[in-house]
């Protein structure tokens, strides 16, 4: 597996701990809770991984950007929440800029 590839997994898997630990209210519902308690770790397994070869300052920014804008999305999305023109906006600059460093460290 690719560096940037297990980039992006550890990115996806932070976006499933973060919708797991909504859904766990507080740890008070068992799979949620479970799903939580595996993808945290499995996230920074992946993230590791990654810094094998992608710089360590890009790695992370990418990691929290697609993780931020993969939890908005599902606010957005899921939960009703704000889908205003200056989030989205906001939101595709997170985009931009991850692809931004990816294409730059190359």
């Amino acid at each position: 597996m690719t560096a940037w590839l297990s980039l992006c997994v550890a990115g996806l898997l932070e976006i499933v701990w973060t919708l797991g630990l909504k859904q766990s209210h507080g740890f008070t519902r068992f799979w949620p809770s479970l799903v939580t308690i595996v993808t945290i770790p499995l996230s920074f397994v992946f993230l590791a991984l990654s810094l094998h070869s992608v710089p360590f300052g890009t790695a992370y920014a990418v990691w929290v950007g697609i993780g931020a804008a993969g939890v908005a999305g599902i606010g957005i999305f899921l939960f009703g929440e704000s889908a205003d023109l200056t989030r989205l906006l906001c939101l595709t600059l997170i985009v931009v800029g991850a692809i931004g460093l990816k294409f730059g460290t190359e």
